[in-house]
């Protein structure tokens, strides 16, 4: 996927505290990173005003892969790449891509990354369906459908 595939970014500069013994972003960090776009993504979509969304349901994680293309180096400036790509009845997935700074000046990816997110009424416990204004909020942010086809 291109980076232009992606609407929304959000810069982060990587801290001594996050690499390991060979200055390389130790590598259980990149969910971390995952997460800090995806909220901030949330934020820009209208959807986050603290947990839960926009004061609903929660989402949980159930399913979380991270395919590593290249080291990411202390103290340099990534982009924390996130979009939602589908939604379906209770869940949503989310796309993630991290590119660094190339040697060139320009951009190298770092890592590609996929969740599947339910969302789970917690009175119940169980699976929920996405709320309608959830979808309209994405699908408006991201300019598509973002809905299974049935």
């Amino acid at each position: 996927m291109a980076r232009s595939d992606f609407r929304f970014s959000f810069p982060k500069r990587v801290r001594f505290a996050e690499v390991d013994a060979q200055a390389v972003v130790f590598n259980p960090r990149y969910l971390e990173y995952f997460d800090i776009g995806l909220v901030e993504y949330w934020r820009a979509a209208g959807l986050y005003s603290g947990p839960g969304l926009a004061g609903g349901p929660e989402a949980h994680v159930v399913r979380a892969v991270v395919e590593y293309r290249a080291p990411i180096l202390i103290d340099e400036l990534i982009a924390i790449c996130v979009r939602c790509s589908r939604i379906g009845n209770t869940s949503m997935t989310v796309q993630f891509e991290i590119h660094g700074e190339a040697n060139d000046g320009g951009e190298d990816l770092r890592a590609t990354g996929e969740e599947v997110h339910v969302v789970v009424a917690e009175a119940r416990g169980r699976p929920s369906p996405v709320p309608a204004d959830v979808i309209a909020r994405f699908e408006a942010y991201e300019g598509r459908n973002l809905r299974s086809p049935a």
